[in-house]
């Protein structure tokens, strides 16, 4: 059942609702947080915590990716980012920290540009994986749809536990006149790894991304932090109701596929442990964090954070943003928390909150009630 609103004479839509529009309901239990499980597991490999670190150079080194694998996570490597593209990216990352403060420098966006015209070596991604995988944690590499077909080959030569194809949208229907688009699903029934693709931001796209045979799919649409999509290209999807859509296509796709069960991975847009929260609420197995993970001390950017599309070659549509830090990594998700506005301790907000509402694992923790605060204007 959809609720669409007039917007004019000629235009109706459905309205839609942000992770900031909801709050979750206590129920008649509740439970000792010691006594509540966050762990989570897709295909063969099981996690102590429900979240993917972004592949994004400000968040996810091979240094990072380890500690964060060792603390129980999933970090995953950009493979078209600065690790891949220079020998020793210490020197550039230095420079997009220095270069002007303003995120709206055009100055600012075409340095980033220039540095990251630098090619990809295919050697640098085979050293890179090894390097994560002699630290005796789940490897993951992503790489956008575009070098997918380039570099695949590379990438699994390393030895890559679980592959991640992701871009600002990802659909099972790629059409073009200039060239062969990558087959996913054919590409996907090949590999003998577990694939997460994404973004998705609706039903019926997520649906055709999980009858690829795609383990997980990534919910989102330019909600993150750095992301200037919305004022670019006019494109934007609101997480509660993305990821509640693309949750139900889990839900008929079971039906369909007689019990098969793809994740729902909430990919964006929460910078806070009240936005992981509720992003769980809505019906995700787990998150990709980006910004929330940019403020550990030991992330690359240095307290600075920027995504893919910041240095887009021919429409940039995002910006490098300044966050500064909180604390260490394990400050970051695991506490004890200094800060009150939920940008550390971000597990244990998630415990405490799932032991307020009386539930004992994620899975529970679906069900939780939600409730839609009052729009401004309506």
């Amino acid at each position: 059942m959809t609720y669409e609103i007039e917007i004019g004479r000629g235009k109706r839509g459905r309205r839609a609702y942000s992770l900031d529009d909801i709050a979750i309901v206590p129920s008649r239990r509740t439970r000792d947080p010691k006594d509540v499980s966050v762990s989570w597991q897709i295909d063969a490999y099981q996690f102590d915590m429900p979240v993917i670190a972004a592949p994004m150079d400000s968040v996810m080194s091979p240094a990072t990716a380890i500690t964060f694998g060792q603390l129980g996570g999933l970090g995953v490597l950009d493979l078209e980012g600065l690790w891949t593209r220079y020998e020793d990216p210490q020197p550039v990352l230095d420079e997009i920290s220095a270069l002007e403060a303003s995120a709206t420098s055009p100055a600012a966006t075409r340095r980033l540009q220039e540095l990251y015209e630098a090619p990809v070596q295919a050697e640098l991604i085979t050293s890179r994986l090894a390097e994560i995988r002699a630290a005796g944690v789940t490897v993951a590499g992503s790489l956008t749809p575009q070098r997918t077909q380039q570099f695949y080959k590379t990438v699994l030569a390393a030895g890559v536990d679980i592959f991640v194809i992701r871009g600002t949208t990802v659909s099972a229907e790629h059409v073009s006149k200039s060239h062969e688009p990558l087959n996913l699903k054919q590409f996907i029934y090949e590999l003998d790894v577990p694939v997460i693709v994404g973004g998705a931001a609706g039903y019926t796209p997520a649906l055709h991304l999980m009858r690829t045979g795609a383990a997980g799919v990534l919910v989102g649409f330019g909600g993150g932090a750095t992301t200037t999509t919305r004022r670019a290209l006019g494109i934007h999807a609101p997480m509660a109701s993305a990821i509640s859509d693309v949750a139900a296509a889990r839900r008929d796709y079971m039906d369909e596929s007689g019990g098969r069960y793809v994740h729902v991975i909430a990919d964006g847009g929460m910078g806070s442990s009240g936005d992981i929260i509720k992003a769980i609420a809505m019906g995700a197995d787990a998150v990709m964090l980006g910004s929330a993970l940019a403020r550990a001390e030991e992330a690359p950017g240095q307290g600075w954070h920027w995504g893919a599309e910041a240095h887009h070659a021919e429409m940039p549509r995002g910006d490098r943003v300044k966050l500064n830090t909180v604390g260490s990594l394990q400050e970051v998700l695991f506490g004890p928390a200094h800060h009150a506005n939920g940008t550390s301790n971000l597990i244990g907000a998630l415990r405490r909150s799932m032991a307020t509402t009386g539930y004992s694992d994620i899975k529970e923790f679906q069900r939780v009630e939600v409730v839609v605060s009052p729009l401004e204007g309506f």
